[in-house]
Formats: structure tokens, sequence, C-alpha cells
């Protein structure tokens, strides 16, 4: 084994790692802490807001910013190796748009919502971090089945090797940025419940199999 190749396991365990930590606090979010918050009694709810999320919003960010910049780092092995494929540049795709949300929507507005920013609209601003978070939750799905199919599948648009993007390839990027767009300046809609984001994430990612398999 190679020092390049011992670096890249450490990388990729790092990259697991700090997913594992990112998506996992994505889906306390959506899954647990969204319901508690609109069920929870207002001195339970204060105490919460003033405690439990900004903890949970640091590891999710500083997991967010990890996964991502370890990512990059074998993103760039993978293209230096002549190994990209339609599943791992949507599926990073889908990862540093989502990395981008937490950065730019979802943490800035956070932070008024919490109080830690004086001043602004709290209400438009969680409307705003919700809409961002549930189109995180949305992506992940098909993000966590393109990582995975780009070295393992063996289908005809996946494996090392193949094209980098097919006609398929293309009109899931395209699908990648209106559902961005809409994060950005859109409505909920039928994200707006955890039945409908998850759903809505496993259609999503059914469709990505079908463009980058069969165009």
């Amino acid at each position: 084994m190679t020092l390049t190749s011992l670096l890249m396991i450490v990388v990729r365990w790092w990259h697991l790692l700090f997913g594992i930590t990112w998506i996992g606090m994505l889906y306390y979010f959506n899954f647990v802490q969204g319901g508690y918050f609109k069920a929870a009694t207002p001195e339970a709810l204060k105490d919460a807001k003033a405690k439990l999320a900004p903890s949970a919003l640091w590891w999710f960010r500083w997991g967010a910013m990890f996964t991502f910049l370890t990512g990059v780092v074998l993103l760039g092995y993978v293209h230096g190796n002549g190994q990209l494929n339609g599943y791992i540049i949507c599926g990073a795709l889908m990862a540093t748009l989502m990395f981008l949300n937490v950065w730019v929507i979802i943490w800035p507005n956070q932070k008024i919502v919490l109080g830690i920013v004086q001043g602004g609209d709290a209400a438009a601003a969680g409307a705003k971090a919700a809409l961002a978070s549930r189109t995180n939750t949305l992506f992940s799905v098909p993000m966590v089945l393109g990582m995975l199919a780009g070295p393992h599948f063996g289908g005809s648009a996946a494996g090392y090797g193949h094209p980098a993007l097919s006609t398929g390839g293309w009109a899931m990027i395209v699908i990648i940025a209106a559902l961005e767009a809409n994060a950005i300046f859109g409505k909920q809609g039928v994200l707006t419940t955890v039945k409908g984001v998850i759903t809505s994430g496993i259609v999503l990612a059914v469709v990505m199999l079908g463009l980058l398999e069969f165009m």
C-alpha cells in the first residue's frame, strides 16, 4: 500500500465520521426536534432554544464543514485518477449545495430565531431555515445513493471508468438546480411534513437512478 492510498483511507474514514455527524443532526432536526418544538410547553421551548438547539447546531454546522472539506480532498483524488462518473458528480453537487445551505441559509437564520443575533423577523427567518433544512433532507437520500453507487454499483452508468455525465446526468443536474432554487426562493409544499420529505427523497433517488441508467 502506498502512502497516498493510506492517506485516502484515513480521509474516507474521516469523511464518513463527519458525514454521520452532519446527516444525523439533520435528521434529528427534521424528524425529532421540529415536532417537539411544536408540542413543547412555553417553558420547555424557551429552555431548549437557549441550551439544546445552539449545541445541536454547533455539531450540525461543523459536521457539515468537515464533511465538505474531506469530500473535496476525495473528489480531487477521484478526479485525478480518472474515476469520476455521473453518480459521484450528482452526489457531490447535492452535498455541496447542502453544505452551502447550512452555512449561508440555515445557520444565519437560526441565529435570528434563537435570538443569538438581535433584530430581524424571527418568523420569516424560521421559515427560510426550515425550507433549506427540508431541502437538505430531500437531497440527502439521492446524495447517499450517488456516493455509494459511484464506486460500487456495476450498472452501465456507474463504476469507475465510465463516462462522467450522460444526457440523463445533465437532466439530473437541472432537476437539482431547480430544487435548490426552490430552497432559496420557493415554498415548502410537500416538504412541509416528515412523510412528504422522506417520500420526495426516495422519489428523487429513483429518478436519479433512472436518468443515469437509461438516458
